[in-house]
């Protein structure tokens, strides 16, 4: 059964080969690995694609890497059978095949970059908002937030929403349920991800 894992560790060679020991001591095996974030305290946050062998628990894996000296398990949960890591430069190419369809594209895409439940594409009318694009899981309605940047935004007991700007009066918001935090980094690449899908429509 796949899963992923986001672990927050020491910002030093050896930290991932440390984990990867543990990780298959506990009954799994990696399928990729994505840097979420550097950190200035020295420390980093990676996100982990594994898949368990039969019999293995995810608590035990948590338990073997949350033994490790400076390794924190931040979050762990099952994930979709056949499921990749999408790297930026990967959806940043599939943008580029399809110019035209560029910012209905990245709606589509940014739930698998980043891991999180929904995202919409909405644009501010005179009335409030239009979602022009949205995945199966997104609210269906929107209060319009004026962003200039990618920040985080007050979501509500269920979803850590963030936000950015798409221009022409159009915002790309995205929520996560139940965890991880939305960080920092991942604010900053949605805002870079969001200019670099409205280049490539113009």
């Amino acid at each position: 059964m796949p899963f992923l894992l986001r672990v927050e560790l020491p910002d030093v060679p050896g930290s991932l080969g440390r984990i990867a020991s543990a990780i298959g001591a506990a009954g799994g095996d990696i399928e990729a690995i994505e840097i979420v974030e550097h950190r200035s305290d020295g420390s980093a946050v990676d996100d982990v694609l594994l898949d368990t062998a039969p019999g293995a628990l995810p608590d035990g894996i948590v338990s073997a890497c949350n033994a490790l000296d400076g390794v924190q398990v931040l979050w762990i949960s099952r994930y979709p059978a056949g499921g990749n890591i999408v790297l930026d430069l990967e959806a940043v190419e599939e943008l580029t095949e399809h110019p035209a369809e560029a910012l209905n594209r990245l709606i589509d895409l940014l739930p698998v970059v980043f891991r999180t439940d929904w995202a919409a594409r909405v644009r501010r009318t005179d009335d409030g908002t239009e979602v022009v694009r949205r995945t199966p899981a997104a609210p269906e309605e929107f209060d319009w937030v004026e962003l200039d940047r990618a920040e985080r935004l007050v979501g509500d007991d269920m979803y850590d929403v963030a936000g950015a700007p798409l221009g022409d009066g159009e915002m790309v918001f995205v929520g996560r349920r139940g965890g991880p935090e939305i960080l920092d980094s991942e604010i900053a690449r949605l805002g870079h991800l969001a200019g670099l899908a409205v280049t490539i429509a113009r």
